[in-house]
């Protein structure tokens, strides 16, 4: 019962990750737009239809390349595009074709934007577009950059103050941060901003991740783990509703905040983890949160923690005396996940899966909204096809393996991307529906990927295996919206792109070992031989650890990284 609530206490925050990660999908939307014009406008005209408001000449017009042909109140008529307009020298009435001489003009009277469907958005609030839209494309990857740094910076202090405090903080920075950038005065303050609610948000995704496996059993880790990216999902799905709601993005952006703020009121009230507290050894802290676990979860023995720490000494004594060379420990780091060839093939295999499974992630969501159609159902729709997606993540893994659900997955994404390719455009229905399952094949590959990287590796570069990773995970998610910006030279160029990549990732895999089963792995010799299809290294020497205390160490060896979206 404890760790029940203090599990679903914290995935809950988890949502909010999943809202400021997309909240940019409806909150930086470019409408329609052409030059503004110096005066009223009386009367507008588009080919030869009859509409004479330009209320309603956004409705005829379907190609940005196409000019409208306006009427001031002073009688001027002008002609006026996307980024460019021209003053009509001759003639007072205006019809669309004209032969005469034209004055051109730079835009410097701002922009007229169609406002039927998004009153506001950032992109209208300062003009970018035209030789400012590179500005507007910049958004999300920063915000993406900022998800990377926060990454690395909150899950190092997450190991040296605690799990608590960090996520006291970055929830409560989330609130403010998604706040206060409703209320910024400039692109520069907004972009600042919006750094920093990445950061935090990034950071309690990855702490929140720790701190529920640290309390969850090693039975129930999986699903625990693999379904923190369900309220991810969540958040996405949030998204779209608000932005059917809510059209102006400032109030947008209030209301996407304040979904999550129960959470930052009780967040106080949850515990640090005993894990953490003993490796601090502060053994009466983590005394007094275990016996508040005996009370909620009616244990009327609870464990002793000195007990636990005797077992420990001894179990690491006796490793001690069974192998000299543990004595002194070698610090560890990246070069050692390419020590030979057999790991170096697998490090770059898995590192290719991390970045693809990102890569597909982002591209499917962010492009949901350019699908046609409804694009808050689209995105909707994208959200929620993630939540059966992990419960055949889990079922696959169990069931068949984790490679040999990782490898039909990651294909199948890649047949779906060629397959979206030959679909018709008219045929929007379709199109979405194969969306939906490009998404979904490339959620199950992104799922499992976690846990089948930390059994890939051995004890001694584990952490570094699964950190390294995460971190090829966050540079697809960087990479992510210029790939996406893709369709302005090609419609299907992401699509493209994401199918290459999960093609060569799901060859790449069947190189891999199955590990489903298999112990883990303490040493890189052991983990060669793994790969080579030897026995198993447990056959040939004896375990370091034993019972309950092999138990904890395991859950603390895996604890480092993140399935970071």
């Amino acid at each position: 019962r404890f760790q029940a609530c203090v599990y679903f206490a914290s995935v809950f925050q988890a949502m909010s990750c999943g809202i400021h990660y997309l909240a940019s999908v409806f909150m930086a939307v470019t409408p329609n737009f052409v030059c503004g014009i110096p005066g009223n406008v009386s009367s507008a005209l588009f080919y030869n239809s009859s509409q004479s408001r330009m209320e309603d000449i956004w409705t005829l017009w379907t190609s940005t390349e196409n000019y409208i042909v306006v009427q001031l109140e002073n009688g001027d008529v002008w002609e006026v595009s996307q980024c460019s307009r021209s003053k009509r020298e001759e003639g007072w009435e205006p019809t669309y074709e004209y032969t005469g001489n034209k004055s051109v003009y730079p835009c410097s009277d701002g922009f007229l934007y169609d406002d039927t469907k998004w009153k506001s958005t950032v992109v209208t609030q300062w003009d970018l577009v035209c030789d400012r839209e590179w500005l507007a494309k910049l958004i999300q990857p920063t915000f993406m950059l900022g998800v990377l740094i926060g990454a690395v910076i909150f899950g190092d202090i997450a190991d040296r103050l605690g799990r608590q405090r960090v996520i006291w903080f970055t929830s409560t920075g989330q609130f403010v941060f998604g706040i206060a950038v409703a209320f910024t005065f400039d692109y520069y303050s907004f972009v600042i901003v919006r750094f920093l609610l990445a950061m935090v948000s990034s950071g309690y995704l990855v702490v929140a991740f720790v701190y529920v496996t640290e309390f969850v059993g090693i039975k129930a880790r999986t699903w625990a783990s693999m379904h923190v990216h369900a309220f991810f999902a969540m958040g996405i799905m949030i998204v779209a509703l608000v932005g059917f709601l809510v059209r102006t993005w400032w109030v947008y952006q209030i209301f996407l905040s304040i979904a999550t703020l129960p959470f930052v009121l009780c967040c106080w009230m949850l515990p640090e983890t005993p894990f953490w507290l003993l490796s601090e050894e502060r053994y009466e802290d983590a005394q007094k949160v275990i016996n508040i676990m005996a009370r909620w979860n009616n244990v009327s023995t609870p464990c002793k923690v000195s007990e636990l720490c005797s077992v420990q000494q001894d179990d690491l004594v006796a490793g001690r005396t069974g192998d000299s060379d543990t004595s002194s420990a070698k610090k560890h780091n990246i070069l050692d996940l390419f020590c030979n060839w057999h790991i170096a093939r697998r490090t770059i295999t898995v590192w290719l899966i991390w970045f693809t499974g990102s890569l597909g992630y982002y591209v499917f969501s962010l492009s949901s909204v350019s699908l046609g159609g409804n694009e808050y159902l689209n995105l909707f729709l994208i959200g929620a096809v993630e939540l059966p997606c992990y419960i055949i993540a889990c079922i696959g893994m169990d069931k068949l393996g984790r490679r040999n659900t990782l490898i039909p997955f990651l294909i199948l994404s890649a047949l779906i991307c060629v397959l979206i390719m030959f679909i018709p455009q008219e045929f929007n229905i379709l199109i979405i529906l194969a969306n939906m399952a490009g998404k979904f094949s490339i959620g199950v590959a992104f799922g499992l990927i976690y846990l089948y990287t930390a059994e890939l590796y051995p004890t001694i570069v584990r952490s570094l295996a699964v950190g390294s990773g995460s971190m090829m995970c966050r540079v697809g998610s960087v990479v992510a919206p210029f790939c996406v910006y893709l369709r302005s030279v090609w419609i299907f160029m992401p699509l493209l792109l994401v199918g290459i990549m999960a093609l060569l990732s799901g060859v790449l895999t069947i190189m891999l070992p199955e590990t489903l089963g298999k112990p883990l792995t303490n040493t890189l010799v052991e983990a060669t031989e793994m790969g080579r299809n030897k026995k198993s290294c447990s056959e040939k020497t004896p375990p370091a650890h034993s019972g309950a205390t092999r138990e904890k160490i395991e859950m603390l060896g895996q604890e480092t990284g993140s399935p970071e979206k």
